[in-house]
């Protein structure tokens, strides 16, 4: 019996114990606490910087050399990749050929005119015996018939002359203009067709064209550049290389196109860069970069770490005064070493989380440390 009531007060005092646990209110979950970061105060500071341009090299003057003549290539006065001179002779196309063709070209002619002073003074001396009543009228008339004739066929042999003259001096390729010549696309004794068989090509080598695609909103900039080319000492315009090396010498606007590309709304813009050491060469593929120096405006800098970046956008941790930070979404410009230009989402007099933003999310409480000064 004893044991009975032990048992009983040893359930009892279980019982109670489980409906006082199941009825305590559980406790709510701690804050974390603030995240010890760095600040950096915006402001607004005077920049230089480049902005960039995706360019194309190209020669001022190119041309393509073509057979005027159809025939066998009998000279080839070069070697491929030389610098030619302009009335350099580079090709000759069956000019023997053609050389004899024009040789009798002139003996007709020469024997046509022949025939014509033959016709002439027949016509003369008909004419003479006529006004005598010493001849017949039928004979002058044929006499001059012979003379017409005569003529006819000195011009037909003149402009035959001249035809084969022509091929004859097409037979011979010179350089246009000084240049360099690229690979022969024939070799020697290789039939050419007129008008159609490319020979080579040859490129003016020095300057260069360097051309870019310049957007529409900055026409009136590139305008003033154009209108107010740079001092040789100036360097608004240099080229960055496919290396990343920077061309030595300095460019200027040579041209701005006359319209602009309705599909790209970008207008053509043509630099040209000196050349003397030869390192650009037709179809090569760079970068301009345009200095941008104007001390009179002032510009929003940021720190580059400060900036996260999201399926291709950009933000910053923005400090408010209950010491919490929202995630602003910001356009950028140009990076200046350590910083980059704000163009839009940012205000001066804000303040922004420097280091520490991997371990935030919008709306955190931040623990303040002294802005990094300098940064």
């Amino acid at each position: 019996m004893k044991k009975k009531g032990l048992l009983l007060i040893m359930i009892f005092v279980s019982a109670s114990f489980i409906i006082s646990c199941g009825n305590k209110t559980p406790e709510a979950p701690k804050a974390p606490p603030p995240t010890a970061v760095n600040i950096y105060e915006i402001k607004k500071e005077t920049a230089v910087y480049y902005d960039s341009y995706p360019a194309t090299v190209a020669a001022l003057n190119q041309v393509d050399l073509r057979a005027q003549v159809t025939g066998y290539i009998t000279g080839i006065y070069f070697k491929d990749g030389d610098h030619v001179s302009k009335g350099q002779k580079l090709y000759d196309i069956d000019r023997q050929q053609y050389q004899a063709n024009y040789d009798q070209a002139i003996a007709n002619l020469n024997v046509a005119k022949a025939s014509l002073d033959k016709a002439q003074q027949d016509a003369d001396r008909y004419n003479d015996l006529l006004k005598q009543d010493a001849i017949a009228k039928q004979i002058v008339d044929h006499a001059l018939a012979d003379l017409q004739s005569a003529k006819m066929q000195v011009a037909a042999a003149k402009a035959n002359a001249a035809r084969i003259e022509s091929d004859l001096k097409y037979s011979s390729i010179y350089a246009s203009f000084d240049g360099t010549i690229g690979i022969s696309q024939v070799k020697m004794g290789a039939l050419v067709t007129a008008n159609q068989t490319l020979l080579n090509t040859i490129s003016s080598n020095d300057p260069m064209a360097v051309d870019i695609a310049v957007g529409q909103k900055e026409i009136p900039r590139f305008t003033q550049l154009f209108l107010h080319p740079a001092k040789e000492t100036d360097s608004v315009f240099t080229l960055q290389m496919p290396d990343n090396s920077i061309y030595p010498n300095i460019g200027n606007i040579s041209l701005i196109d006359r319209a602009i590309d309705p599909q790209t709304g970008t207008i053509k813009t043509r630099l040209i860069f000196p050349n003397k050491n030869n390192l650009l060469k037709a179809g090569l593929n760079c970068n301009v970069r345009v200095k941008n120096n104007n001390k009179e405006n002032l510009f929003l800098l940021a720190p580059f770490k400060a900036v996260v970046e999201q399926m291709g956008e950009y933000f910053v941790y923005v400090v408010n005064d209950s010491n919490k930070v929202a995630q602003r979404k910001i356009q950028l410009g140009a990076k200046l070493n350590d910083k980059i230009i704000v163009k839009d989402g940012l205000n001066e007099g804000e303040k922004i989380v420097v280091d520490g933003v991997q371990k935030l999310k919008d709306g955190a409480s931040i623990m303040l440390t002294p802005p990094a000064k300098g940064k």
